[in-house]
């Protein structure tokens, strides 16, 4: 992300995404896609909440998926928060930095 200030690290799946945060354990925050081919979001996110170093790291689930219920569902499989596509890049920054500061 140019001008933000922040290093993006890219996974094209959940199974992936994992073994990036394990060699990665500086991260602060992710960003999770809940529609990932093979280990989608919500099994990457409960597989990643199961290890004791990631039990608090931040999640920002992200999707197209906009129907009724899909937040709640994010959010009880253990994403912090939830943004929807098309994404609009002021609230998601928004999001990220609150989670960010968020002790």
């Amino acid at each position: 992300m140019t001008g933000q200030g922040v290093t993006v690290l890219h996974a094209p799946d959940g199974r992936a995404g994992l073994d990036l945060l394990r060699t990665h354990p500086e991260t602060d925050l992710v960003l999770m896609d809940v529609m990932m081919p093979g280990l989608d979001g919500y099994a990457a996110i409960a597989a990643g909440r199961a290890e004791e170093r990631f039990a608090r790291l931040p999640v920002i689930a992200v999707t197209a998926k906009a129907m009724p219920g899909d937040q709640d569902k994010s959010l009880a499989g253990g994403a912090d928060d939830h943004v929807t596509e098309p994404v609009d890049t002021r609230h998601l920054l928004g999001r990220m930095q609150y989670w960010l500061d968020t002790p």
